[in-house]
Formats: C-alpha cells, sequence, structure tokens
C-alpha cells in the first residue's frame, strides 16, 4: 500500500473516531465468509458500521483524533475490527447475540460515553448501560409520576364534590 494511501485511510478513520461517540474494538478473525457475512448483515441492521483496520493506521487515527483513548492502544494486537455506533449499548448488545451461535466476535475494548472499557469481560456492563434517550425517558417519567398523582387526586377530589353538591341540591 502506498503512503499516500495510508494517509487517506488514516484521515478517513481519524474522522470517523471523532464524528462517533462510541465505538467498539473487536476480533473477528476466524469468521468464515458466511458467518462474517451474517454480521455484517446483522450490524447493517442495528445501524453499526463495522470496518475491518490495520492495527498500526487504527493507533496513528487514534493519536490524530480530539479523544483521550490511550488506554486502547494495548488491545491493539492481533485481527481488529472498529465498530461505530450512535447508541452506546447497540454494539455490545449485538456482540452477545451473536456470539450465542458464533464463538466471535471478541470485545477487545470499548470507547463509550467518554469512558473506556477494555476486556471481554466487559461485554456485560456496556449491554446494560443506557443510551442517552433511554435516561431522558426516565428521567421525564420520573418527573410524571407527581404530577400524574396530583392530577388524579384533583380529578377524584373534584368528582366527590360535585356529587355532594348534586346530593345538596337535591335535597332542597
Amino acid at each position: 500500500m502506498k503512503r499516500s494511501e495510508k494517509l487517506t485511510i488514516i484521515d478517513n478513520l481519524t474522522e470517523q473516531i471523532n464524528s462517533y461517540n462510541h465505538f467498539y474494538l473487536a476480533d473477528i478473525a476466524d469468521l468464515n465468509a458466511e458467518d462474517s457475512s451474517s454480521l455484517r448483515r446483522l450490524c447493517f441492521t442495528k445501524d453499526v458500521k463495522l470496518v475491518v483496520v490495520k492495527n498500526t493506521l487504527l493507533r496513528k487515527a487514534l493519536e490524530n483524533s480530539e479523544k483521550n483513548t490511550d488506554e486502547l492502544f494495548d488491545t491493539l494486537k492481533g485481527s481488529t475490527s472498529i465498530m461505530f455506533c450512535e447508541v452506546g449499548n447497540t454494539p455490545a448488545k449485538l456482540i452477545k447475540e451473536f456470539s450465542k451461535v458464533h464463538k466471535k466476535p471478541l470485545l477487545k475494548a470499548a470507547y463509550v460515553e467518554e469512558s473506556v472499557y477494555v476486556g471481554e469481560n466487559q461485554l456485560e456492563a456496556l449491554s446494560t448501560i443506557k443510551s442517552k434517550d433511554e435516561l431522558l425517558g426516565d428521567l421525564v417519567a420520573l418527573l410524571q409520576s407527581p404530577m400524574k398523582t396530583v392530577i388524579g387526586q384533583l380529578q377524584s377530589g373534584g368528582s366527590k364534590i360535585h356529587g355532594i353538591l348534586q346530593t345538596l341540591s337535591e335535597k332542597e
């Protein structure tokens, strides 16, 4: 590969790393063509971008990025694929789902919500991380709960008062 091609790849990777808030490093080596294709299809349906990269080029892209990813350098050994996503827990759930049938992909590391997770043992924690939209939904539900209670009590109290007033007016 020519130096100009390498620089183009590094620039593209750096741009993607900077534009996505979350990315996972995984090992998908030893998957046959059929399994690799089914993994790519699954990634496509889950809005995850899967890219196979050379470790040296990825390292340079990480160094050039705006993110603090120094802890990821030790994981850049062997075969590496990078999974870019908008929702932080999607690749973790995808890896868990795909690994039930296949031995790969293996999680090497992840950069999620400005935190670095290293090792396959982090997969469970990553799959349970709530996305920003899920957290906002929980917050809205918590804020609505007391208001719904107050409104419900006011409405039930209003119907009782109405019933009492109607009974008193009928007595006269």
